[in-house]
């Protein structure tokens, strides 16, 4: 699925983001959405959200 819309991401699934901190890298990191952040249909870099772990980052792989 694709991270870039928000329809597709809900509370409670499983996703993979890139933390602010890893952007060069692309380092991905797993969790589970707590919040959503970006409040726009869409964002060509990847929704913005918070884990359940408290990291934020942008969606770039739904499972």
């Amino acid at each position: 699925m694709d991270g870039t819309q928000r329809k597709n991401i809900k509370q409670g699934k499983s996703v993979a983001i890139v933390l602010k901190q890893d952007q060069d890298t692309g380092l991905l990191t797993d969790g589970i959405v707590r919040d959503i952040l970006t409040k726009s249909p869409s964002h060509p870099h990847g929704i913005k959200v918070r884990l359940m772990s408290g990291e934020v980052g942008r969606v770039k792989e739904i499972y």
